[in-house]
């Protein structure tokens, strides 16, 4: 009897070992998990980058200039909040006509804001406000380079 359970345990052993070596028709989601975590990390880590509202450059800086081919429109800002094109003195009502009349590409003009340590931000955002409120779209800060 105890040949025949092991004859009949045997039996069942080799079936078993071919099912195993026979096709296998489930899909290992194991590696597609590993990918879809790394990449949620990746998202997770490069989201908040992504996120800048106005990029901002300090009074000082080591970032290098822009190149640019065409002068762009550069308006100057006081610490006593005077706003300056070029070295005629605007009023807050006439910077928008002034930079349409001045700017050859219309709206696609680039400006610069050239604001004094020390004059308030709120009177910078102020006037990047009215510029960006007549239709330009392109208007950055302007820093100095750091110096060491």
């Amino acid at each position: 009897m105890a040949m025949a359970a092991g004859a009949a345990g045997g039996a069942k052993r080799r079936r078993r070992r071919g099912r195993r070596s026979g096709a296998i028709n489930e899909i290992n989601m194991t590696p597609f998990i590993d990918v879809v975590l790394v990449l949620l990390i990746i998202f997770m880590v490069a989201a908040p980058m992504m996120t800048v509202g106005v990029p901002l450059d300090l009074p000082q800086s080591k970032a290098s200039p822009l190149n640019s081919d065409t002068k762009p429109l550069t308006l100057s800002i006081r610490q006593t909040g005077q706003v300056f094109l070029g070295e005629d003195e605007l009023t807050d009502g006439a910077i928008v006509e002034r930079l349409t009349a001045a700017a050859k590409s219309g709206p696609d003009e680039r400006v610069f804001v050239r604001g004094d340590k020390r004059v308030d931000y709120g009177r910078v955002a102020q006037v990047m406000a009215i510029v960006t409120g007549g239709g330009f779209k392109r208007v950055a800060l302007v820093t100095e380079p750091e110096h060491q």
